[in-house]
């Protein structure tokens, strides 16, 4: 929903009430597959938000009373912002979905579902590496240790089992029933890939035109997503893998789509300059002013594409994106954090990024444990401040001061000149 130009925000309320609704069959399996396999992805929260509705559904069977929203603040001693982050952060994973109706108050229904099985888990590219990502190899191999199935030779045995029609007689009296099911979600991507431009640029008779199937196009944008890959750079991976017969095998897929990866990125995998901030470091929703959407945006846009947005939609310089590596990995800085530093430093260095100067900078808001886009910002401006001061004490001749449009919260409040208008609309039109 949009309005004005700006998304428009849905403000949750304490009275807004929700009814929660079990779509699946929820096994103490699939608990236990949530805390091992979803909670280093989703975090704590989010995932006590889950067994919290669960309970709420649980309490009279697959649909839940009503409630509102202060009973979710008083049993997990959360803000109502906090708790919204949790429940995104369950959507985006699959095991939530959400619906709104407006009125008097607001009304809210949640879908619960299970979470995938291990195997799916671990054959889903997006899971298995963020997953290792968040874990690390020591702990990841602990997971997938606990869930690998042992081998047991039963090569000398004879197969015994007897089939059904032997075992029971059949009754053509019994009713057939809608019984409970097993429903699992997956993930759900905006798609990045352009398939009909896909197919165009694939040469005539090299792909069958039954080989995009629901789960091959699934597995495509998924990849897409992992590896940062665009249309065009799909269909060369594609027909290197294509046989004679049209198909693809996805494991050769798969493979040759981290390969094309690690060729194009110094034999490293993805890094941090391809995600977004964490959601428990966000702002809360709701502050539609040109500020806060300039702090939406740092804070939902990876270090990648805003250095790609500030380079006029070109892709960046492998030099650059080695020093937003190093940022990300070295420094340890946040998304956000990085983001502001860019937007800083090319606004200081006329739209260079010197790599002894933003690494200055990094080390300091290191150092000063810098961690959302609000505390960077903050910190820039007062630095900048500082330096300004140390300059009017020495009465040295400073040079035209050009900073970033953030820096001036008071005039974007109120009134900005053509010029910053113009830099607001540049910073802020893929937002819209």
């Amino acid at each position: 929903m949009r309005e004005g130009g700006f998304m428009k925000v849905i403000s949750l309320l304490p009275a807004d009430t929700y009814t929660v609704v079990k779509k699946s069959i929820i096994t103490e399996d699939d608990k236990n597959n949530v805390i091992a396999l979803y909670e280093p992805i989703i975090g704590p929260i989010a995932t006590c938000l889950y067994f919290t509705l669960l309970r709420d559904a649980h309490l009279l069977d697959f649909i839940s009373s009503d409630y509102t929203h202060h009973h979710l603040m008083s049993t997990m001693k959360s803000s109502l912002d906090i708790i919204k982050l949790a429940r995104e952060s369950l959507e985006g994973v699959g095991l939530l979905k959400s619906y709104f109706k407006e009125g008097e108050p607001n009304s809210y229904v949640y879908e619960l579902y299970s979470p995938l099985s291990p195997k799916d888990f671990f054959a889903s590219p997006i899971f298995n590496i963020t997953l290792y990502n968040n874990l690390g190899k020591v702990e990841y191999d602990l997971i997938v240790s606990e869930y690998r199935i042992p081998k047991v030779d039963n090569r000398d045995y004879v197969d015994i089992s007897k089939p059904l029609n032997l075992t029971y007689k059949s009754s053509s009296n019994v009713e057939v029933i809608e019984s409970k099911e097993k429903n699992s979600l997956g993930i759900k991507l905006e798609s990045n890939i352009d398939f009909d431009l896909l197919m165009a640029s694939m040469p005539k008779g090299v792909m069958a035109h039954n080989t995009l199937t629901k789960k091959t196009k699934e597995l495509i944008e998924q990849l897409s997503f992992i590896y940062n890959i665009d249309t065009l750079q799909m269909v060369e991976i594609l027909r290197m893998v294509i046989n004679e017969k049209g198909t693809f095998d996805k494991e050769d897929l798969r493979k040759a789509a981290r390969n094309y990866y690690k060729y194009n990125n110094s034999g490293k995998l993805p890094t941090l300059v391809y995600r977004l901030q964490p959601e428990y470091l966000k702002s809360p929703e709701g502050d539609s002013s040109p500020l806060g959407q300039i702090v939406y945006m740092f804070e939902n846009t990876s270090p990648y594409d805003f250095l790609r947005i500030k380079n006029k939609g070109a892709v960046p310089s492998s030099r650059d994106l080695r020093i937003l590596e190093n940022l990300a990995n070295d420094f340890n800085l946040n998304p956000a954090v990085i983001n502001v530093l860019v937007d800083y430093v090319l606004k200081k260095n006329n739209n260079k990024i010197n790599q002894n100067f933003i690494e200055t900078i990094a080390a300091q808001w290191k150092r000063c444990n810098v961690e959302t886009a609000k505390e960077a910002m903050e910190l820039a401006k007062k630095e900048n401040n500082k330096y300004n001061k140390k300059l009017d004490s020495k009465q040295v001749k400073k040079s035209e001061n050009i900073k970033p449009i953030w820096f001036d919260e008071e005039q974007i409040k109120e009134e900005i000149n053509d010029e910053q208008r113009q830099e607001l609309e540049d910073l802020l039109k893929d937002f819209r």
